[in-house]
């Protein structure tokens, strides 16, 4: 044997050593993230797809959408609770994240770099929530949820259906198109490569400490309420399967963002914004000020010195806006 392949056979073994490596390590932390942040709701199966849900209260039907990395959770802490007196909240998981399956349309594969189009996500949620019986729903999105619940809203320019938007509360919400790209992180995590390599190494080695920091850096310039970090499982996010959703899904969106703002101003129905002007993840400049100048409909609420988690900052403009979306859409 040369030195040369010797050097390289000891540098494959060292390659695969390292892989089972992070194999257990990974597979261990899931199997602990399972047994602490357990599904708190039911399922409901989509052509083969299980969506993971809550619902809660009576009234008219509000359906919340958490953003990137999260889980239903992000609406469960408070909201709910805040809420179900006058409306039946069903918040979901959305596809690829917390509990909920994947599309059954994309692949999944570690070598794969296809994620859920915002259509896609809506279509499943719909179909979910046609099987459990929500009808004209005010949809709410916080974040990467919000370009869901606007894809939710368009779906209602193509079809009659009971599942149809009444209306929308964005929440922070990616609305619009964006100058430049999202930068390396999703770049490099959304491809085949990374989904091979920094996804798993990341999902097994990252500590609580680094994910507990990351949500608190969400929050900024605020801090997360009380009990949220404990409560959020931001730790189901860094399993590897919802690592790469969450990530392809980010990553290929603006292609898809571009297309459905050209049909945003056929939409007529109420759309109420809650946006802080401190956000630097989703800026209101980009996002909230833009979508204004195009749909009459939409109506912003600027918070002052607010940051990326508006409906945590200030809940209770939070839930004006949803109550105003209601109002406006005859449901109140």
């Amino acid at each position: 044997m040369t030195l040369g392949r010797r050097a390289f056979t000891i540098a494959g073994l060292a390659v695969a050593a390292g892989a089972a490596l992070t194999g257990c390590a990974s597979n261990a932390r899931q199997k602990s993230t399972l047994q602490s942040t357990p599904p708190i709701g039911k399922f409901v199966t989509v052509d083969g797809a299980r969506v993971h849900y809550t619902q809660e209260g009576t009234g008219p039907d509000l359906v919340l959408l958490h953003g990137a990395g999260g889980n239903l959770r992000e609406f469960t802490l408070q909201h709910v609770d805040l809420l179900k007196d006058r409306y039946r909240v069903t918040c979901f998981d959305r596809p690829g994240l917390g509990y909920t399956d994947r599309h059954p349309d994309v692949d999944a594969s570690a070598l794969s770099s296809e994620g859920e189009s915002p259509l896609q996500q809506a279509q499943m949620l719909r179909d979910a929530a046609a099987q459990i019986g929500v009808k004209n729903p005010i949809v709410g999105g916080h974040s990467f949820g919000g370009i869901v619940a606007m894809a939710w809203a368009l779906m209602g320019l193509d079809t009659d259906a009971d599942v149809n938007a009444a209306g929308i509360v964005s929440m922070a919400g990616v609305l619009m198109p964006w100058p430049g790209d999202l930068g390396a992180y999703y770049t490099i995590n959304a491809s085949a490569i990374g989904g091979v390599t920094t996804v798993p190494l990341i999902s097994a080695f990252a500590t609580q400490s680094q994910i507990d920091n990351a949500v608190a850096g969400i929050f900024a310039p605020q801090k997360p309420p009380a009990g949220y970090l404990a409560y959020a499982g931001a730790e189901l996010a860094v399993r590897p399967d919802v690592f790469r959703a969450n990530a392809r899904q980010v990553n290929g969106s603006l292609p898809h963002v571009k297309q459905m703002a050209k049909r945003y101003p056929a939409l007529t129905l109420p759309i109420e914004i809650v946006h802080g002007t401190a956000d630097t993840t989703v800026p209101i400049a980009v996002h909230a000020d833009e979508i204004v100048k195009i749909v009459p409909s939409a109506r912003v609420n600027r918070l002052i010195g607010i940051g990326h988690m508006p409906h945590h900052a200030d809940i209770d403009a939070t839930i004006a806006a949803i109550d105003a979306a209601a109002s406006r859409a005859g449901l109140r």
